[in-house]
């Protein structure tokens, strides 16, 4: 089981379609899983027949996919993004500033690190430190 972590908290999955795996494509109903090494290129034509990516994090410290889901929105994806994996909460901030709605987690790891932990970095645009420097 596992917990989705969004800016208001932590939830239960609502994603009722499968997700396919990239190898299984052509057989999408919407939503598909992308491995951390994968090119997100690969989905340009498909966008917008895309209501939810998945990102995996095989773990906390590999940051590969924090450089999928920005290439995504660079590409033009306005759709639901969603890191998956044992991303901690001091990486939640990030996920949201790179585009991820959400981070779907273990439910271990919620345990280990509560609703408090996350909702602590949920206001992630007033964290932004680049801009206190400006000022």
């Amino acid at each position: 089981m596992s917990v989705i972590v969004t800016d208001t908290g932590f939830h239960g999955e609502d994603w009722n379609a499968p997700i396919v795996a990239l190898a299984d494509l052509a057989d999408h109903k919407g939503a598909v899983d992308l491995a951390h090494t994968d090119d997100p290129t690969v989905l340009k034509d498909l966008l917008d027949e895309l209501h939810l990516i998945r990102v995996a994090f095989p773990a906390f410290n590999d940051g590969r996919a924090f450089t999928i889901a920005r290439r995504l929105r660079m590409m033009g994806y306005t759709g639901r993004l969603r890191a998956n994996g044992p991303v901690i909460a001091d990486q939640y901030t990030m996920a949201r500033r790179v585009g991820f709605d959400e981070v779907e987690i273990p439910a271990e790891l919620a345990l280990r690190q509560p609703a408090e932990q996350w909702a602590f970095r949920a206001d992630w645009r007033a964290h932004d430190y680049q801009a206190k420097l400006r000022a």
